[in-house]
């Protein structure tokens, strides 16, 4: 269920869950023009939706967040206080493009790519296991097994496949599922909860690795 603004989400929340639904997810959006309005101002009409649609539904309820949050550690545990059972990093949203000979702007689909997973992938192990009662879901860029994988380690519950379904249509996810069992197999791993969240930032010995201090390392000596 997508929020844009305006409107009022929990009836409509509780008539998708009086259908059948067993879990929902509120992707919000909005697309802030107005240079008088506030971060926390936005963060709050946020909040304020996932309240109204908690209230409204008793199933299970994510929450697909954009990336452009100040604090995302701080709003992922303000849905959390609200009940939200999962958070799903991130919303990728699709720009507009300019045609400068038809001097107009114009939409054009541009799928993910690989490394638009290494910024979920990033708060992935940043954040798994700092909020008590919240799973974690990856999407942007899960192009094959591997990068699924790397979700999990990272802390995912699940990771989401879209973008490698167009381009390579459903038959990819027995490709996905296969690189995955290899290589549990290849590392002695029965089940993929042992390794949910081994890689991340909580578990890591270089916990520093997921922040900015790495930034000047990895560019000594780049060719």
């Amino acid at each position: 269920m997508n929020f844009l603004h305006g409107g009022s989400w929990g009836p409509v929340a509780r008539r998708i869950a009086d259908a059948g639904a067993d879990a929902l997810e509120l992707n919000l959006y909005s697309l802030q023009t107005n240079p008088e309005k506030t971060g926390a101002q936005v963060e709050k009409e946020y909040l304020d939706a996932v309240s109204e649609v908690r209230a409204a539904i008793k199933i299970p309820l994510a929450v697909k967040l954009s990336p452009f949050f100040s604090s995302i550690p701080h709003v992922v545990a303000q849905l959390a206080a609200r009940g939200v059972n999962a958070a799903v990093l991130f919303n990728r949203f699709y720009q507009p493009d300019l045609d400068i000979f038809a001097l107009k702007p114009v939409s054009r689909l541009h799928l993910s790519q690989p490394d638009d997973a290494l910024l979920p992938l990033r708060w992935m192990g940043l954040l798994y296991g700092r909020i008590p009662n919240l799973e974690l879901a990856a999407s942007s860029g899960v192009s094959g097994g591997q990068v699924a994988l790397k979700m999990i380690l990272a802390g995912a519950r699940v990771a989401m496949v879209c973008s490698a379904l167009y381009r390579n249509k459903e038959q990819h996810l027995g490709r996905m599922l296969a690189e995955m069992e290899t290589w549990m197999r290849a590392n002695e791993y029965q089940t993929i909860d042992e390794v949910r969240g081994i890689l991340s930032q909580k578990s890591n010995p270089e916990p520093q690795a997921f922040e900015r201090s790495q930034y000047i390392k990895m560019l000594v000596g780049f060719d």
